[in-house]
């Protein structure tokens, strides 16, 4: 007969029980590192950087504005960066809280709101009909790790055209590089903000003009005899 001292048996014991902590925990799902969302916050556009320009007839022109396009890789939540040309990087723990083209679009329509030459600037899908239609889309929006410090890189493409000719009467690209304060998401988050920031009130001056020399050509043709 067989015959197990006290010892042999407490240290079989012992190995059974770690043998099953170790199965239970291959068996525990492992927990995910949750992610940082990130917002494009509102255009605070300070006062004097657009100028107003006088409507020239009674009727102020209302602007149709379309929802951003954006170009592929840019239309996702994931926020991206770049350290190799042509080469676009995901951050693995941040993301956009919505995509990009969705949160600029209010944005845009905020920005010119405040320059004051429109009757109404109305966000599409929308019943309203408009004098002028204002088509946008979003170029890049990348942190750059190129340089130190790191920047911030946005390019915004537009055209302006009139609603009842269908003619396109301007279009412009901007780009804004911003430097970030640091090289993390985060840092890269502000400086996406204020290179944003600094596009809208660009666009909203050239919005502006264009349609001062708009209304300018109607009254020019009006008073022809």
């Amino acid at each position: 007969m067989i015959r197990f001292s006290t010892s042999s048996i407490q240290r079989g014991t012992v190995i059974l029980v770690l043998l099953l902590a170790a199965g239970c925990g291959a068996l525990r799902p492992t927990s995910a590192a949750h992610p940082s969302y990130y917002s494009l916050g509102s255009a605070r556009i300070e006062p004097g950087t657009v100028p107003r320009t006088p409507a020239l007839s009674a009727k102020a022109p209302t602007l149709i504005v379309n929802p951003p396009h954006a170009a592929s890789g840019f239309d996702s939540q994931r926020i991206i960066y770049v350290r190799e040309s042509h080469k676009l990087e995901y951050f693995a723990h941040s993301e956009w809280i919505d995509t990009p083209a969705r949160m600029l679009a209010p944005l845009i329509v905020a920005a010119i709101e405040r320059a004051g030459t429109f009757g109404a600037v109305v966000l599409t899908p929308s019943a309203a009909a408009g004098d002028l239609r204002l088509d946008t889309d979003i170029v890049r929006l990348q942190h750059e790790f190129g340089s130190h410090p790191s920047r911030v890189r946005f390019t915004l493409r537009t055209y302006v055209v009139d609603n009842t000719t269908r003619r396109v009467l301007a279009s412009r690209e901007f780009d804004e590089s911003v430097g970030a304060a640091s090289d993390t998401p985060a840092g890269g988050i502000v400086a996406a903000n204020q290179a944003v920031q600094a596009v809208l009130e660009r666009l909203a001056r050239y919005c502006n003009e264009v349609a001062a020399r708009w209304q300018h050509s109607g009254i020019e043709a009006a008073q022809l005899p």
